[in-house]
Parts: C-alpha cells; sequence; structure tokens
C-alpha cells in the first residue's frame, strides 16, 4: 500500500517532502549537538570556577576580573597544605564518571579534544591516591617557602580591592605556614621527612628571608608598585601610611611565619629515614610513576623512556665528535660567539620574531613588556621567565630579565627563545588566538608547556648563528653548543630516573657523571642533591622535547614531500597544551 501510494504522489513533491523530513531530522540533531555541546560547556565552566577560587593567589593570577565570570571574590586566603587523599580521589572520580556521561559522538572536536584531556587529567590524579603523603611542599628551589615571596611580589595591583587583598594575604601567611607545619610532622611521623642536608638548605632560605627585618626587599618591592599605581588613587600621605602598615605587617606576621617555619623544622631534624631518593621509600616507585605520568603528560614505560633517551645522547655524543672531527676549532669558535653577539635583551626579543618567520606561523598582535627582576630578588630566579596573564585579559605578557650576569650573549639568546619567541610567550598567544575554553588555560600539561618551550629553544641557538660575524662558521659551533645542552638534559633526566626509580645512591650518580667527563666530587653531590629534591623536574623539559622531536618525525614519514615544518608547529599550537597521547590523536 505504502508503494502504491507513493506512486501516485508526484516526484516534485515527493522531493519536497523528504526535503521536510530531513530538514526536521537535521534539527532535531542539530537541537542535540547544541544540547550536549552547552551542557559539556556548563560542567567547565563549574570546574573551572571551582579550581580557579581554590585560593587567592590562584584566582588573582588566573583572573584579572573575576566578577565579569560571575565570581565573588572569597575572603583573602593562602588556603592550605593539608588535603584529604580519599576526597580528591572520590572527587576526581566522580569528575571521571560525569565526563564518561556526555554523548562523545555529539560534542564539538575542540570540546571532545577538551574531554579527552580531562578524562586523561582526573584519571592519573585519581590514581595517586594513598602515597599523596610523599608529596612535599618545601624544597630549596621550587619549595612553597621559596616561591611564595616571589608570587606575593608579582601580586598585580589593579584595584583598591587588590592591594586590600594583598595585605590580608600578609596575615595568612602564619596560618599557611602552620597547615605545612602539621603536614611536615605527619611526614615525620610516618617515616616520610626530608633528609637533614635538604632542611639545611631549606633553612638556610627561611634565616636569609629574616635575617634584615628592616629593610626586607617585600617593602622595597610594594612601594614601587603602589607609586606606580597611585597616581592619582593615593595621595603620598596615604602612600606612606600604606608602606608603614605593610611594613608592620612583614615585622608581625610574616617574617614571625617565616621563623616559626624553620624552628619547628629544625626541631625534626633527624627524623628522616632517607637522603635518597623516592626509590627508598614505601610506595616511592609507584609515585614516581606518578610524577612522570602528571609532569610528562606521556604513559609509556620507564624502560622505554630509558632506551630512547640513551638513543638521543648517543646520536647527539656522535653528531658533536663528528663536528669536531671535521673542524676541531669549533670550540674556539664557539667562545668567540657570545662575544660577537652584542645584543641587549630588548634587541634579542626584538630580532626573534623575525628570524622564525620560516619556521613557525606568524603572530598578528604579540606585545609584551620586557622588565627587570628587583635587585633583591636576582639571586633567587632565573636569567630569565615568563609571567603568564590572566585569562580574561590575556595581557600583558611579561618577561622578566635577571640581568645578573650569569650566563652568556649566546644562553641568553637560547632562554628567551624558550621563554619569548617561539617559546612560552609566542605558545601562549598562538592558542589564545583560537578561544579556547577557560579550563583549557587552567588545566594543562607541563610536559608539552616546557617540552615545548625547549624543542623551540634549538631553533633559538640555530637563529643565533644568523646573527654572528660570520654566519656561516659560526653555525655549526653554535650547534656544538646545543648539541651540549642537549646532552646535558639528557644526562640529568637519565640520573633522575636512576636515583628516584633504579635507586641510584650518591657514588653510583658520581660514577654515572664520571663516564661523561664530571669528575669534580663536589659538582656531582650538588647535581644529586637537586635531583633527590626535585623528581621529574628535568623529565618534563628534556622528555617533553623528544616528544616533539619523534612527533616530528613520525608526521614527516607520513606525510613526506607534503610534510611542511610551518603547518606542523600551527597544528601543534591549535591543540594546545594537552597530554601527548591526546596530541598524537589529534594531529593524525
Amino acid at each position: 500500500m505504502d508503494m502504491r501510494i507513493h506512486k501516485n504522489i508526484p516526484k516534485r513533491i515527493l522531493c519536497l517532502c523528504l526535503v521536510f523530513a530531513i530538514g526536521i531530522s537535521m534539527g532535531v540533531l542539530s537541537d542535540h549537538f547544541v544540547s550536549e555541546n552547552s551542557r559539556f560547556q556548563t560542567f567547565t565552566e563549574k570546574l573551572f570556577r571551582s579550581e580557579a577560587c581554590s585560593n587567592t593567589l590562584t584566582l588573582h593570577y588566573t583572573l584579572a576580573h573575576p566578577e565579569k565570570k560571575g565570581i565573588r571574590k572569597p575572603e583573602a586566603t593562602l588556603g592550605t597544605a593539608l588535603s584529604d587523599p580519599a576526597k580528591t580521589t572520590s572527587l576526581c572520580q566522580e569528575y571521571e564518571k560525569e565526563l564518561k556521561s556526555f554523548a562523545y559522538s555529539r560534542l564539538s572536536e575542540e570540546n571532545r579534544l577538551t574531554c579527552d584531556m580531562l578524562l586523561l587529567y582526573f584519571h592519573t590524579r585519581a590514581s595517586l591516591g594513598k602515597n599523596s603523603a610523599l608529596d612535599e611542599p618545601l624544597g630549596p628551589g621550587l619549595g612553597v617557602q621559596a616561591q611564595l615571596p616571589i608570587l606575593l611580589a608579582e601580586y598585580t595591583f589593579r584595584t583598591k580591592e587588590d592591594i586590600s587583598d594583598y595585605l590580608k594575604l600578609l596575615s595568612t601567611v602564619r596560618p599557611y605556614f602552620q597547615s605545612i607545619i602539621k603536614l611536615e610532622k605527619q611526614k615525620s611521623q610516618s617515616g616520610l621527612f626530608m633528609s637533614d642536608t635538604t632542611l639545611d638548605r631549606i633553612l638556610k632560605q627561611c634565616h636569609s628571608f629574616v635575617a634584615n627585618p628592616d629593610s626586607n626587599y617585600m617593602d622595597d618591592i610594594f612601594a614601587q608598585k603602589l607609586k606606580a599605581f597611585s597616581n592619582p588613587a593615593f595621595s603620598s600621605e596615604d602612600q606612606k601610611k600604606l608602606c608603614t602598615y605593610h611594613h608592620k605587617l612583614i615585622l608581625t606576621e610574616v617574617i614571625p611565619a617565616y621563623q616559626k617555619l624553620a624552628d619547628n623544622l629544625e626541631s625534626l631534624r633527624g627524623t628522616g629515614k632517607s637522603s635518597r631518593g623516592l626509590a627508598f621509600f614505601e610506595g616511592g616507585r609507584e609515585y614516581y610513576l606518578y610524577l612522570l605520568q602528571s609532569q610528562t603528560g606521556t604513559y609509556v614505560p620507564v624502560g622505554q623512556i630509558e632506551k630512547r633517551m640513551s638513543a638521543q645522547l648517543l646520536s647527539d655524543y656522535r653528531e658533536i665528535s663528528s663536528l669536531l672531527k671535521q673542524d676541531p676549532s669549533l670550540i674556539d669558535r664557539l667562545n668567540q660567539c657570545s662575544g660577537e653577539l652584542t645584543l641587549t635583551p630588548t634587541q634579542m626579543l626584538e630580532k626573534l620574531p623575525e628570524l622564525m618567520k620560516k619556521d613557525f606561523p606568524e603572530l598578528k598582535d604579540a606585545s609584551y613588556e620586557l622588565r627587570t627582576v628587583h635587585p633583591s630578588m636576582k639571586k633567587f630566579l632565573s636569567p630569565a621567565f615568563y609571567l603568564t596573564p590572566p585569562v580574561d585579559t590575556r595581557s600583558p605578557n611579561v618577561i622578566y630579565i635577571n640581568d645578573s650576569g650569569r650566563t652568556s650573549s649566546l644562553e641568553l639568546f637560547g632562554t628567551l627563545a624558550h621563554e619569548g619567541f617561539p617559546g612560552h610567550l609566542y605558545q601562549t598567544v598562538s592558542f589564545a588566538g583560537n578561544n579556547p575554553s577557560d579550563i583549557r588555560y587552567l588545566i594543562t600539561s607541563s610536559g608539552y608547556v616546557e617540552g615545548w618551550a625547549t624543542y623551540v629553544e634549538s631553533y633559538g641557538y640555530e637563529y643565533a648563528a644568523s646573527l654572528m660575524n660570520d654566519p656561516d662558521s659560526a653555525k655549526n659551533a653554535v650547534r656544538l653548543a646545543w648539541l651540549n645542552r642537549s646532552m646535558n638534559l639528557c644526562i640529568y633526566s637519565l640520573i633522575d630516573i636512576g636515583i628516584h626509580y633504579r635507586g641510584w645512591d650518591a657514588s653510583r650518580t658520581a660514577v654515572f657523571l664520571k663516564a661523561f667527563g664530571i669528575n669534580n666530587a663536589s659538582t656531582a653531590a650538588e647535581i644529586y642533591q637537586y635531583i633527590v629534591e626535585t623528581p621529574g623536574n628535568y623529565l618534563k623539559y628534556y622528555w617533553g622535547y623528544l616528544n616533539f622531536l619523534d612527533l616530528k618525525t613520525v608526521c614527516q614519514k607520513r606525510l613526506g614531500d607534503d610534510f611542511d615544518l610551518k603547518e606542523f608547529h600551527r597544528r601543534i599550537l591549535d591543540i594546545g597544551p594537552v597530554q601527548f597521547p591526546v596530541l598524537e590523536k589529534y594531529m593524525k
């Protein structure tokens, strides 16, 4: 019957009916599509607000105007160092469950990518479990006690409320440090407290901070920021009063907090059961695997990582040997190169965007500010660093220069490529140009971020050669410098695995270093101690770098003559900072 009816319908009308039916179905599907994406975006926005509001520093550095995101500023606080591992695991599992509830096929590609990234992120965080007791908030270089003054010093004054919040934060240092003290006492009771060597290095920093209470560098920085903000917000008399109040808080809150932290840590001296790596603690190897996954954004066996890095080490060594065999004078030429590179940091940053055009997509707007580190902080900070702007303003992009003169001009050029163009600043601005979801700024992958910056640093060395008096003769010399840096990073990364996963002690580490010509006992001891205190740190740079290098090789083999380096870089930048399995999935 249906066929007979259809036969009696004119073809033109039948076509119209079909089009109408398809239109209705497409509309329904479109509604479902929009609905699912809308639901997903609501979830990520909620997640963003939750993560951003974890403490005042995170909120301030993430959003310049939280009120425009519907976020009411909570009472200013640094939060707490204490956490409930079971609660954290449960929350991560809850997020996983919610993410899996979305109809994946109905999500846009951008949302599918975000979903993949978040699923892997929360699954990894949930895997930490009871091993969270091995987390250490303190440390000589990257610890809270070292980083907090820097974060407070860089606290931007956009409004009068920011100044008020900052002053309130100073009065919360004491309870925050008290939570750290409680945590360290728990670690001591569990046999997980730091070694006396690490303790001495942390105490030295604390004592240095409190040594001159009447001339603390935070007072100078506060006065400078207030003056820059105040015209005409505060009179000179008001500024003076605020500076007096700030000094009082430093004397009565911040310095006593550091002193109390130091005293309590001293009381725990000798309770650390091991001065060696994570492998010597219960659950240490499992915790280290978690660190590798969470910090590098990769999920391959440790043995595979070692094999790949060893291969790169051999490759770099052979290339160095070949270069020196061809031209034994290269080392002398390299020493000349830094002398020929006479550009100021400002000029270097002006040159880099032009030099990188042949390899990387050009940015329409990559404005930035170049600032010099305050004299009192030069000994604590690296030669240069990039300060990521808030999500909602995307500016200012700030690169800080530490002009203490500890690095050669060639090394500084490479560092500015790492921090600026085509490194952190360039990557951040490029990604922001795609208007990604806010959560993509807050939850990222250190392996991608630092791996990319290390990967492009190699290009920076190449570009530096073009600025020498004789670029052709400088090319191989500068290549030698990069290969040497690559080898050093690789050696330290292998030692990191050796100490924390294979159970190397100081003597085994020294033997390994001797194989590469590092015979000085104090140098070997310093390298060992630093890596003991910062597990996984070198790998997010070097293993991240190798993952980009290998991804390029894979794409070159797949595309052959159709491979375009600039387009390869563009695609990486468009995808943005995700774990490498996710990056590889969306590069195909």
